[in-house]
């Protein structure tokens, strides 16, 4: 009997989908991540926010806790953790000084004897009496402030000097972070490694500028509006006023967190934007406290120079009366140089250790 050979079975292969429907399927699944990221963000950031946007926001549900000092105490603290390590600070503004005469000059001594005869011819009676002469070197300070006393300054000045005040920033929030976490910093060291992220925060200083664009368009609208009369009365005035007012808050609204920004985007490894929103997230509940801060920090600084500078004026006024012969000394340039640059540490150092008390007390919104 011939026997009968069995045919190998053969195997079954899996069903493929059909490569049109493959590629549609993860054609829509690429196009809708976007859409997807972006609501995940929104989720995120209506989490972490309690505002809604046309809803008066309760303050049970944004009150925040925010343990500060007294502002003159703060004030004061500022002043004794740069004093305690004064050769580093002090080394460190001294650098600024000399990069700042350096690529831009302190001033010129005749820019500001011109200034001096301009306004005195020009004032005729207004600075008589007792007060007047505090007043004329008032007036002689903001002038030179705002002026700079430097008239043939370059773009390329300009741009370098605008790096030197960047660097003077990071350099102080570099050299306080090390101090404050127990190392022994060199002013070599802050100096050369504090620029990791002058990219990421010149980045977040334009962004801090065209937060800015509103209130400039608030300028060019009351400067108008002036200009034509009509702030003079009316229906007309109250508008443009109320535009005015809305643009600027809009302006400081912003620029709150962005102030913050600043610093958060010198940590290792951040980015700008994530900067600005953790500085976002930083100051909900505690915007108008912050504000408060930053804008008594300002008119301490203010009443400082007015307390140094009209006595300097005042004296050079005098002693270049008494002794001609030293017509030539820049007294006053050069105190305004030396002064700016103890500002610049100063105020880089309590918007730094403002942001490191908001970090420490990490409460969340209620």
């Amino acid at each position: 009997m011939p026997t009968k050979t069995k045919k190998p079975a053969q195997k079954k292969l899996p069903k493929r989908a059909p490569k049109a429907t493959k590629s549609v399927s993860s054609v829509i699944g690429k196009a809708g991540r976007p859409f997807t990221r972006v609501a995940s963000r929104s989720k995120g950031l209506l989490a972490r926010r309690p505002h809604r946007s046309f809803r008066l926001t309760r303050r049970r549900d944004y009150k925040r806790s925010l343990q500060l000092p007294g502002y003159w105490s703060f004030l004061f603290l500022v002043w004794r953790t740069l004093w305690k390590n004064w050769r580093l600070f002090g080394g460190l503004a001294v650098v600024y000084i000399a990069a700042t005469i350096i690529v831009s000059g302190f001033g010129q001594q005749q820019s500001y004897g011109n200034l001096v005869d301009a306004l005195k011819s020009s004032s005729g009676d207004l600075f008589k009496g007792n007060f007047g002469a505090i007043g004329q070197a008032g007036i002689l300070l903001a002038a030179s402030v705002s002026s700079g006393l430097t008239p043939d300054v370059t773009q390329a000045q300009s741009v370098i000097g605008a790096l030197i005040v960047l660097f003077g920033w990071l350099s102080t929030v570099w050299l306080l972070r090390n101090t404050l976490a127990g190392h022994t910093p060199r002013l070599r060291d802050g100096l050369y490694n504090s620029g990791s992220p002058v990219l990421a925060t010149a980045l977040v200083s334009f962004i801090l500028l065209v937060q800015m664009l509103p209130s400039a368009i608030a300028i060019i609208i009351y400067t108008a509006a002036n200009a034509s009369g009509m702030l003079d009365g009316g229906v007309s005035a109250m508008l443009i006023w109320a535009s005015v007012v809305l643009l600027v808050l809009l302006s400081v609204y912003w620029v709150t967190s962005s102030l913050l920004a600043l610093v958060i985007v010198t940590l290792p490894g951040m980015y700008p934007l994530r900067a600005i929103r953790a500085a976002g997230d930083l100051v909900v509940g505690r915007r108008l406290r912050f504000l408060f801060r930053i804008i008594w920090m300002v008119i301490a600084v203010v009443v400082v120079w007015l307390i140094i500078m009209i006595p300097i004026i005042l004296f050079d006024d005098w002693i270049k009366k008494v002794v001609p012969a030293i017509d030539w000394l820049p007294i006053v340039p050069l105190s305004i140089i030396v002064l700016s640059s103890v500002t610049l540490v100063y105020s880089s150092g309590y918007i730094y250790l403002l942001y490191r008390r908001i970090v420490d007390d990490d409460a969340a919104p209620a």
